[in-house]
Order: structure tokens, then C-alpha cells, then sequence
């Protein structure tokens, strides 16, 4: 197969320096001595796009995704490699690259037409369809400075994608669009992608990464981690998002001892754990177990803790009469993995470790999920599971799971959990931790309100006669 991008050895390295003046002394020094530090926006990187291939780069902010863009689409240099691209090029990236702010956006679009190498007539037969697609009316016709956030991704994307280009490139435009934008621009993008278009994009959208792309790169901290699937490439991200760089290194290092073949090549090709039926995380189950354990320096032995590899919220809110205190907390995709990550549909598993310090005769166990407002979107305890829990003394740990199917819409959200009782009637509260986690949902498909009712939809053509087609 033919590529369309070819990247190789790719550095780009920036300049810092700790004072305006330390530029100019360096600049003057007799004996050129350096007064910068050396920031490496990308270190060695290398990939290619194949033709009509659609790509997704990921990685957290810092990994040096922009960048790479910049440079394929000739916006940056290299310090060092090479960059090989086969065809025309329209790239979106950040909001206003490529416009002139005074121009009206009649005079934007025919300056960005000719830039790419399109003559006044061919723009011309072009036009009617960049309006349509932008739906900006009147202000067309007005200088792109007036233009809010939105109006101005309308017309850079219609500009981008009717001008039939062999390779598209997105950089995270499309997040400035209302929703009703977005599902017109990615209906359009499915559209020139089924008709051979190379697309590259750049998101922090998951469920747009699982559903459009062929292939996943994986970038962190200017370096190239890995490529694949879209599935199996998230579940890696998810490991760097929850800073669990040791088990991510393990895992890449159990794949290049694979031996080469197409068994091999099928099984780290991108599928994703569970469709691989291997134990990425062979890891993680010891401590779901709580047998997992470290040695402190003292040579004492130390039970491993599962908040130690997630996202926890520093400033949590929590209270209680201290009766009882929840000193770990984890949250488990349906890999076993532990992860702030999840993907909608997927079953997970919520676990609370417990320690006692006093005798109480019938705790119950919570937890409570919110949406970024504050506002309870569901939960459950012990109590309404009907699991009875029996009198615990001082000293006494326990450790409880929660497992269920994530069917909340795609979005952010956040974790409080407890342990409660009632005593002689009345509600105590022993430990709570209110918003101590975040959790992040990743949906391919979000219907409508908090959360899918996994509705399955059947459609059948009534004939003239009033029945079903194919029904008698």
C-alpha cells in the first residue's frame, strides 16, 4: 500500500530561556556560550500514514501531537528528520491558522483557495458549497475578526473539506462547534473518507478515536510509544492518564518478545485486551486481592495502594466521626485494569478498602457517582444490595466491589463514597469522602439525558395493505 505520510526521526527542539536578556547575551557571547535549556517538543519520531488510511494521534497535553502537525503541514520546521507527504493537503488547525482576521470571509476563502493551488474559477464552482456547509449567513460577508469561536470553525471546516482534498488534517477544531456542527462535520468526514481520502486528527475525544480510526498513534512527552488499533491503543493511554507508566512499560515489553508472524502481528496490531483474551493485567489482580505488597525502606512489609495509581482529587471534602476510615480506593475497567478511564457499555467495578477502629454492629458501604454540577446521577449501598455486613470490631478491614455496567453518556464525572450506619434510629455517618475520584467516559454513542437506555431499534416498512413487510 501506498503512503501518504511518511514521518522519520523527527525532532523538533525549543529554546528556553529563564530572562528576555539571556537571548541576547547568548547571541553576543564571544566564547558562544549557551544560556537556554533544550525542550524537546518531539525526540525521534517516526510513522507512516498509508493511503486512505484514517489516523488518530492521542496522548496528553505536552506529547507534541500539534507539533507534529505543524510540520507535516509545513507550518513548523524540523530540527532534524524528514517529513514525506503524497498529496494535497487541507488542514483545520487552531482557530484562526491560515486567515487574515481583516479579510472578510469571501476574500479568506478565495486567499486559502489559491494557497492551495486552486485557480479564482475553480473556487468559484467551489463556493456555493463552502456557504452551505458554513450556514454563517450575512457575516460571510464581514471581516473573520467579528466572527465568534463558532461561526469561524463553521467556515474553516466547510473551507477544508469541499475543496476535496487527498489528505485532511484536524487538529481538536471540531471541540468549538455546537453538537449539532459536530455530527454534520463527522458525517462529512465519514463521507470523504469512503471515498479514499487519507485523514489524520488530532483529539482528546475517545469515542470519535474508537469509531473513525484505522490506526492509533500513541504519543507521550514527545515520544513515540506505540502504534495500533483504536482499542488497544486507549487502553494504553489509559495507563499514562493514570500515571501507571510501569505497567505500561511491562505491557509494550511482553509485546516485542512476541515472536514476529501473523499470529503475532495480529495479537499487538491494536486489538484490545479483551479481544486478544490475554491478561494485560496480570498486574493488577494481586492487588484487587489486597496480597500485592512493597517493602519500605525500613524492610517492613507494605500492602500495595490502588489510589496511588489514579487520578485523586486533593481537595476532596470529607467528615465523619472517624469510627471507621476508607484508606483505599479503586476503580476497575472490564480488563481489570485500574483506571480513571472507562469506556460506556463496559462493565467496571468500584472497590473500597475499610479499617475499623471501633466496634460498630452493622455498617453500610456507599458510593455515589455526580455529573461536574454537583448533581447525583446514581449509586448504591450495601443496604439496598441486600448485602448484610456483620458486626465488625476495632481493627477489623474490609474490602468491598461494586461491579455494574457503565451506561452513563459519554462525559466527565465524579466519585464520593462511605460508610454509614443507622444506631438507635437515627443516621451516622463513620467516614465519607465526597468527589475523592474523577471518572472520565468514553461513547461512541451518546443518546440523549445522563445516561442510554440501550434501547435495541427495530424498523420495518409498512406495505399498503397495513402490515409489516415480510410479515404475513
Amino acid at each position: 500500500m501506498e503512503n501518504a505520510i511518511i514521518v522519520k526521526d523527527v525532532t523538533k527542539i525549543y529554546r528556553l530561556y529563564d530572562k528576555p536578556i539571556d537571548r541576547l547575551k547568548e547571541s553576543l557571547h564571544p566564547f558562544h556560550r549557551e544560556y537556554h535549556r533544550k525542550f524537546y517538543a518531539l525526540n525521534g519520531l517516526s510513522f507512516s500514514v498509508e493511503k486512505g488510511q484514517t489516523v488518530g494521534i492521542i496522548g496528553t497535553n505536552g506529547s507534541g501531537k500539534s507539533t507534529i502537525l505543524k510540520i507535516i503541514t509545513g507550518v513548523l520546521s524540523p530540527t532534524s528528520g524528514q517529513v514525506t507527504v503524497n498529496g494535497t493537503v487541507s488542514a483545520l488547525l487552531e482557530l484562526g491558522a491560515g486567515f487574515n482576521m481583516d479579510y472578510t470571509g469571501i476574500e479568506n476563502i478565495y486567499m486559502n483557495g489559491s494557497m492551495m493551488g486552486f485557480s479564482r474559477r475553480e473556487m468559484d464552482a467551489k463556493l456555493a458549497d463552502i456557504l452551505d456547509f458554513a450556514d454563517i449567513g450575512d457575516f460571510v460577508n464581514q471581516p473573520v475578526k467579528t466572527y465568534s469561536s463558532g461561526m469561524f470553525v463553521r467556515l474553516a471546516f466547510a473551507l477544508a473539506i469541499n475543496v476535496e482534498p487527498e489528505i485532511l488534517i484536524v487538529d481538536e477544531a471540531l471541540s468549538v462547534g455546537d453538537v449539532f456542527f459536530q455530527a454534520k462535520c463527522y458525517r462529512r468526514m465519514e463521507e470523504i473518507r469512503q471515498k479514499g481520502t487519507t485523514i489524520l486528527m488530532v483529539t482528546h475525544d475517545m469515542g470519535s478515536i474508537l469509531k473513525y480510526c484505522d490506526k492509533v498513534i500513541l504519543l507521550n512527552k514527545g515520544n513515540f510509544i506505540a502504534e495500533g488499533t483504536a482499542g488497544h491503543m486507549v487502553d494504553l493511554y489509559k495507563k499514562i492518564l493514570a500515571n501507571q507508566m510501569e505497567s505500561l512499560e511491562e505491557e509494550l515489553a511482553r509485546e516485542r518478545q512476541k515472536e514476529p508472524g501473523p499470529a503475532a502481528e495480529g495479537e499487538t496490531g491494536g486489538q484490545t485486551s479483551e479481544a486478544r483474551g490475554d491478561n494485560t493485567a496480570e498486574a493488577d489482580v494481586p492487588e484487587r486481592g489486597g496480597l500485592a505488597a512493597d517493602r519500605n525502606p525500613a524492610g517492613e512489609i507494605k500492602p500495595k495502594l490502588m489510589k496511588n495509581r489514579l487520578s485523586v482529587n486533593p481537595n476532596r471534602t470529607e467528615y465523619g466521626d472517624g469510627r471507621a476510615e476508607i484508606y483505599d480506593m479503586g476503580v476497575f475497567d472490564g480488563r481489570g485494569n485500574l483506571t480513571n478511564l472507562l469506556l460506556k457499555g463496559e462493565t467496571f467495578t468500584i472497590c473500597e478498602r475499610i479499617r475499623f477502629h471501633a466496634p460498630i454492629q452493622t455498617p453500610i458501604f456507599t458510593y455515589t457517582i455526580k455529573d461536574k454540577k454537583g448533581t447525583d446521577l446514581t449509586g448504591t449501598n450495601t443496604m439496598y444490595e441486600g448485602t448484610d455486613i456483620r458486626p465488625v470490631q476495632d481493627g477489623d478491614e474490609y474490602e468491598v466491589s461494586f461491579t455494574q455496567r457503565m451506561t452513563l453518556q459519554g462525559g466527565e464525572y465524579l466519585l464520593s463514597m462511605s460508610c454509614t450506619g443507622f444506631e438507635q434510629g437515627e443516621h451516622v455517618v463513620y467516614h465519607r469522602l465526597y468527589d475523592v475520584l474523577s471518572l472520565t467516559v468514553i461513547s461512541n454513542k451518546n443518546t440523549v439525558g445522563v445516561y442510554d437506555m440501550e434501547s435495541e431499534v427495530k424498523a420495518e416498512q409498512i406495505t399498503e395493505f397495513g402490515s409489516m413487510k415480510g410479515i404475513r
